[in-house]
């Protein structure tokens, strides 16, 4: 397996897990602020490896009507200070490829959308800034497909990638998680990540928006690290329910300790890493 280094003592693919975790949009400076806070504290608290995300601009809204976030100069400017304030790694989107050099200036991981992923022009704009290149996998795509987005990044020179599982379409308006897809896109050597929110995602489920199942979440996150991936991205908000974007699959931020400390413990088992078993260590 691949390690592939961050910043801040964070690698995808060493002992351990890896957490990204964060509002699914920008909604105000303080908002973000205030999560990031709370966020690095609980991960310095449980000792566990962390990534802030957020995204500036949500581009890919079920309605035109729908909040998309401060754009890019206003959103990266709050994503430099929580990075800069917190000593935290940053993780956010990028949507077209004229924003993947300007997005690299200030984060870590540049986040290549699951609707987005077989876009050639901008797989190759991330792979190009020599940033960590996050791969989310299409709703649409067999987990084997991923192999030849993974050619679109190499054909850079860039080896600093990770793929995410976030479900595969079933019919309308529903996700599936398939585990064994983890378990696949491991064998390109590469790091898997699991996103426990947006498998539970219903796309366009409220017609003017997507709903979801935020509930089951912790449990596919605890399946997922029981395969032996080495990160899980997971959107959470202090008020889940007044959430501008993705409100009804978000964990609420009070849930978080202890779902990050059951991960921590699952991941020490299946991995038997004392690394992992240092994580969580706070009770």
């Amino acid at each position: 397996m691949k390690k592939v280094s961050v910043d801040k003592g964070v690698e995808f693919g060493g002992d351990g897990l890896v957490f990204i975790a964060g509002p699914c949009v920008i909604e105000s400076r303080a908002m973000a602020l205030d999560l990031a806070a709370k966020l690095v504290k609980l991960a310095n608290e449980l000792g566990v490896k962390y990534v802030f995300k957020a995204s500036f601009d949500k581009a890919n809204r079920t309605s035109v009507d729908s909040f998309r976030g401060p754009g890019l100069d206003k959103g990266l400017e709050i994503l430099a200070e929580i990075r800069a304030k917190f000593g935290v790694p940053v993780l956010t989107d990028v949507h077209e490829p004229w924003q993947a050099k300007p997005v690299a200036e200030v984060c870590d991981i540049l986040q290549v959308p699951a609707f987005l992923v077989r876009q050639t022009d901008l797989v190759v704009a991330c792979g190009n800034t020599g940033a960590v290149v996050n791969l989310k996998k299409g709703q649409f795509m067999a987990p084997e497909d991923m192999a030849q987005v993974i050619r679109k990044v190499e054909s850079t020179g860039n080896r600093r990638i990770v793929l995410c599982e976030r479900g595969a379409s079933f019919g309308y308006r529903n996700l599936v998680a398939d585990m064994r897809s983890l378990l696949i896109m491991r064998e390109t050597g590469y790091p898997v990540v699991f996103d426990a929110t947006h498998s539970v995602q219903r796309p366009g489920g409220l017609g003017t928006g997507s709903g979801g199942d935020g509930r089951f979440a912790p449990a596919l996150a605890r399946a997922a690290v029981a395969t032996g991936v080495d990160g899980v991205f997971m959107e959470t908000h202090v008020n889940p329910k007044v959430a501008l974007s993705d409100a009804a699959n978000a964990i609420a931020f009070r849930d978080v300790a202890a779902l990050w400390r059951q991960l921590v413990e699952i991941d020490a088992v299946v991995k038997g890493s004392k690394a992992a078993r240092r994580g969580g260590r706070a009770k």
